[in-house]
């Protein structure tokens, strides 16, 4: 029997895909780039446009005009801020998350629909938004000199929280989550999540097809809310068991692991240093926005000053924030291949994610904006995997992906 060659298989996997879906998912890709420059322009443009309109100063002072309420004033600001972005931005998103995702043939929700979502979104984002803000800028009147720490702080309780109530009250509200029916699937999943520590009593499938033709699946939620969700579209595009038990396996690692207690834990220290280097560059900021009329940091109507310089950091900490999850990804896959033991499945499935993320990068592209590592060098990791592992039962070569009526979940 020929000897298996992780990097023939890699390349045979990768041929799978035709010439002109490469080139696609490499124009999406580099696309996705550039949104990330252009979407600073708009925080730019967006706010100079609410600083000249002198609205939040307004209602700083109107609000104030007998008596101090620093309280009230953050939350109507922020409320008012948080809104007025959203509106201004509402261009932009539209192209970025719907135009663009359907000139790309990646959702095939109507405009109506996105819209609405996005609107019941930004409601539950302005909201919580104007509840984190009111306690950051309580925490810079009171603790002047080391706000930042302690605003990196309450914004990792804010996302602890978020993720905890998410998949009780906040997923249910854009898609419709329902127990995996009895089947093979399911009782996959379920001694998988066993033999994982994962909970294997919630197995859920959700109508993601309503937003996204994404191939994808997730385990969502902190301690008792934790689930299994996988999205209808893996089902459409012929998932076999292989895959299911690759691709859950992976999402598994990530509970298994507490990664996204890890995710916090950095954000901690990333936000920290963000907050801190936003107190230092506030002074120029709001002078080259030309704020006059407004205060220190301290001023709630300073808002689009702080959330640009903000937006600024965030940009320079992509390849950081990319870095960090591409790490917690290899690991997913790694806890996949030893515990689901399916390189051939997550390799299949992997195939399937390539029209949204270009499959072979450079390292250097790799390294500045992949928050997974590219489709081939997982590719390559599964088969290097299956060559040690599987050596008997490994076939020199990768199968074809064609369609397949899916499973019966």
């Amino acid at each position: 029997m020929t000897k298996f060659d992780p990097a023939a298989a890699t390349a045979q996997w990768l041929a799978t895909l035709s010439p002109q879906e490469t080139a696609r998912a490499v124009a999406y890709t580099h696309g996705s780039h550039w949104l990330i420059l252009w979407g600073f322009v708009v925080s730019v443009l967006v706010a100079w446009i609410i600083v000249r309109t002198g609205l939040l100063v307004a209602i700083r002072s109107r609000i104030e005009r007998r008596r101090r309420r620093p309280v009230l004033v953050s939350f109507v600001v922020a409320l008012v801020y948080s809104a007025l972005s959203w509106l201004l931005t509402l261009p932009w998103a539209a192209y970025k998350s719907w135009w663009r995702e359907k000139q790309y043939g990646l959702t095939s929700q109507a405009f109506g629909g996105w819209l609405g979502e996005a609107a019941v979104g930004a409601v539950i984002s302005v909201v919580v938004g104007a509840l984190l803000l009111t306690a950051i800028y309580a925490l810079i009147r009171r603790a002047r000199r080391f706000w930042w720490a302690w605003a990196s702080g309450v914004t990792a309780v804010f996302i602890v929280l978020g993720l905890i109530v998410s998949p009780l009250v906040i997923e249910p509200i854009f898609n419709t989550y329902t127990p995996a029916p009895n089947g093979p699937v399911r009782d996959a999943v379920v001694a998988l999540a066993k033999q994982t520590g994962t909970p294997s009593d919630k197995i859920f499938i959700y109508d993601g097809s309503k937003q996204s033709d994404r191939y994808t699946a997730n385990v969502s939620g902190l301690f008792g809310s934790a689930r299994v969700a996988m999205s209808d579209t893996m089902f459409k595009q012929g998932a076999d068991l292989a895959e299911v038990r690759g691709v859950v396996g992976h999402e598994m690692g990530h509970y298994a692991h507490v990664h996204i207690l890890w995710m916090v834990g950095v954000l901690i220290v990333l936000s920290a240093l963000g907050f801190w280097l936003t107190d230092r560059l506030y002074p120029t900021v709001r002078r080259l926005l030309g704020a006059r009329d407004v205060g220190d940091i301290a001023d709630p109507a300073g808002l689009p000053v702080l959330a640009l310089i903000l937006a600024f950091l965030g940009v320079l900490a992509t390849p950081i924030e990319a870095t960090l999850t591409r790490t917690l990804e290899a690991d997913a896959d790694h806890f996949s291949l030893v515990h689901a033991n399916e390189p051939d499945g997550l390799s299949k499935a992997l195939i399937k994610t390539a029209e949204y993320r270009a499959p072979s990068p450079s390292a250097v592209e790799e390294f500045l904006f992949y928050d997974h590592p590219s489709v081939e060098n997982r590719i390559r990791r599964a088969m290097e995997w299956k060559a040690t592992h599987m050596p008997e039962g490994a076939p020199d070569g990768a199968p074809q992906v064609t369609a397949r009526q899916p499973p019966r979940p």
